[in-house]
């Protein structure tokens, strides 16, 4: 039976950071991830680019996360960080996919961490409060893996509710999660054609765009087209349940990812829902592949690169933690005394119900706190959880839950699960200034 320090269930984008975080601070560290590649939303799911790293003008996701962004950087495959156009976020962050897949993967390597791909959870066995070893599901049959700490990054809380820890689904209210979306991106857009259409309907966009950021984005992004896909709504050759469309250019000048489709009332944890949910994105997105062709200025002659490749899943379940993270918090700015991680993302619901998209706005560099309590539970004593499934309310996961925020989390998890397996210790009695003084070690930020 193969024994680690430290095991990762997950290898999306917080449980990749995570796992490098523990490797760089001597622990033995695995990733078990289902696919083949590192990064999750951002390899797996098509989001691009990645928001945000910043609260105003200050830089508050910094360590590992910006780390892999100064190394594409130095490859040419990310312009870095970005003023956003749109003034719905201080900035964003393209990349190119291709290049994250592999450098995730080398920051593993270097550091000394392993990567088991194809790899999925079938079982947990717990003594005391304690994961004893899990059981994966791999192409040769079962295998069963030890370790002294175990990180939950399955963006599910999957490890964690086998284990025995509460989590809850969805909206409070009725259960009901954020709508998912099958991304699309398309190539040979006439991105000049493009600017040049915005600047001169800047009036036709939402949000905040205004024609000179517009006029010197090296970059573009475009949030608008509501009347436009309204009568295509209308005339039935659209049946997304939304009120305009989305995109944004890549690293890559001329090609564009676009965050349009909506799929409402399916399950991201029912397999059978979620199989339909792909069948529902794609659908969706040959519906838009002929919208944009046909109404949007410059992609008269984009073509198709890809979907997907899976359906992307903003929310599904929160692990009840030692801590539950609020809006309120949020809004009001908390710095907590046990903080490891700051964002300054914005609450971002898309409605469950359909049409609408609903915002909980910080002041101009605005930034809030998350705790380490939310990341823990009293039921696990080995086990630390990561990404978008922390103990948080409905309406503040919709703010933590995007990539830079959750790379931070998962620098702090790792390097928490790390300290507790060196010191032989749980999760509930690690020192937080200890893990704090890590990870300022490790770059990351931590001061209001």
């Amino acid at each position: 039976m193969a024994h680690f320090d430290v095991v990762v269930v997950g290898g999306g984008f917080s449980g990749s950071i995570a796992a490098i975080a523990a490797a760089r601070s001597q622990a033995k560290t695995l990733i078990v991830e289902s696919g083949s590649c590192l990064g999750g939303s951002l390899t797996s799911n098509g989001v691009n680019p990645m928001m945000t790293f910043h609260a105003g003008e200050k830089q508050v996701i910094q360590g590992i996360t910006d780390e892999l962004i100064v190394r594409l950087q130095a490859l040419g495959k990310s312009p870095g960080h970005l003023q956003d156009p749109s003034n719905f976020t201080a900035t964003y962050t393209p990349f190119d996919a291709e290049a994250m897949k592999h450098e995730l993967e080398l920051m593993l390597h270097e550091a000394g961490g392993s990567v088991l791909y194809h790899a999925v959870l079938a079982d947990v066995q717990v003594r005391e409060n304690s994961i004893h070893n899990i059981t994966v599901c791999t192409r040769s049959g079962l295998l069963t893996l030890e370790a002294d700490m175990f990180i939950d990054a399955s963006g599910d809380a999957t490890l964690a509710a086998k284990a025995g820890v509460p989590v809850i689904k969805g909206r409070e209210s009725d259960g009901k999660s954020q709508p998912m979306t099958m991304t699309m991106k398309m190539g040979n857009v006439d991105r000049e054609k493009l600017r040049a259409w915005m600047i001169d309907n800047v009036d036709k966009l939402n949000n905040a765009y205004q024609a000179d950021d517009i006029r010197h984005a090296t970059r573009l992004s475009c949030h608008g087209f509501a009347a436009e896909f309204a009568a295509a709504r209308a005339a039935g050759e659209i049946t997304i349940p939304r009120e305009d469309v989305l995109f944004f250019e890549t690293n890559t000048p001329g090609e564009f990812v676009l965050n349009t489709s909506r799929i409402l009332d399916h399950d991201a944890t029912d397999p059978w829902s979620l199989s339909h949910a792909e069948f529902v994105g794609r659908q969706q997105c040959r519906e838009l592949e002929v919208f944009m062709q046909r109404v949007v200025p410059g992609f008269e002659d984009a073509i198709v690169l890809q979907t997907g490749p899976s359906v992307g899943v903003r929310s599904s379940c929160q692990i009840v933690g030692s801590y539950q993270l609020t809006a309120q918090d949020l809004l009001d700015q908390t710095h907590f005394d046990d903080t490891i991680a700051i964002s300054g993302y914005p609450i971002d619901i898309h409605s469950p119900d359909g049409e609408g998209t609903a915002h909980g706005q910080l002041p101009t560099g605005g930034m809030y706190g998350i705790p380490w309590r939310t990341m823990i539970a009293s039921q696990a004593t080995n086990l630390v959880v990561v990404g978008r499934c922390i103990s948080a309310t409905f309406e503040a996961q919709a703010a933590i839950r995007t990539t830079p925020t959750v790379g931070a989390i998962g620098q702090a998890g790792g390097i928490a699960a790390a300290l507790s397996s060196q010191k032989g210790i749980n999760v509930h009695q690690l020192p937080v200034a200890e893990l704090q003084d890590a990870i300022r070690q490790q770059h990351g930020y931590l001061d209001f």
